[in-house]
């Protein structure tokens, strides 16, 4: 299982205040990769890869899991000693790439 760091989000285009539920791909430009959610939810479930983002205030990792809620989409977020967090949210946006 390789861990793979995160470093920009990708969202549905058109919002004003993204949340966790419009976030579309995840990428790391300086790796060359974007990938949808669909991929990273289905690389994370089947143990392939675990994605993770360098928490800014503390420096460690914040891993990257999925949610589930009854009658809504699965989605990515962040989670750091136990506690879900938005370091997501707080990323760039990832460059278009062709």
């Amino acid at each position: 299982m390789a861990d793979v760091v995160v470093t920009c989000i990708t969202t549905m285009p058109g919002l004003h205040i993204p949340t966790h539920e419009h976030i579309t791909h995840i990428g790391n430009p300086a790796a060359g990769w974007r990938w949808t959610k669909e991929q990273v939810i289905a690389s994370i479930e089947a143990k392939t890869n675990t994605f993770y983002v360098i928490d800014p205030t503390s420096g460690k990792r914040a891993f990257i899991g999925v949610v589930r809620s009854p009658g809504r989409q699965p989605w990515l977020q962040t989670y750091s000693d136990g506690v879900w967090n938005n370091n997501l949210l707080s990323l760039p946006s990832c460059p278009v790439m062709v």
